[in-house]
């Protein structure tokens, strides 16, 4: 089963990254995880969190000084419509996810 990794950089100035992760048979995703991190004082911090890890499309927000919250689904679709649903709602909203880690 063939893995895909790789990094965005969508603002390279403030270290504003995208971090993808999915396996796939075929052309069908089986599991992907889509990492929004910022780095802060030289360290990477987890923003929030899109996956397929249950079989499902859920989505961790993190908040800086509580951690990892619980996974909420956000789309009833395949596990590809999702991670293609969770990099379109990363990259127009970025801003908005980092103003809510903080």
């Amino acid at each position: 089963m063939p893995v895909t990794f790789y990094r965005e950089v969508l603002d390279a100035p403030r270290g504003i990254e995208l971090v993808v992760r999915f396996d796939r048979v075929r052309a069908e995703v089986t599991d992907y995880a889509l990492v929004l991190v910022v780095i802060v004082g030289g360290r990477f911090h987890t923003v929030r969190v899109y996956d397929g890890a249950h079989g499902r499309n859920e989505m961790h927000r993190y908040a800086r000084k509580l951690g990892k919250q619980p996974a909420e689904v956000f789309h009833g679709g395949t596990l590809g419509e999702g991670m293609r649903a969770a990099k379109r709602a990363i990259r127009d909203g970025y801003e908005e996810m980092i103003d809510g880690w903080l």
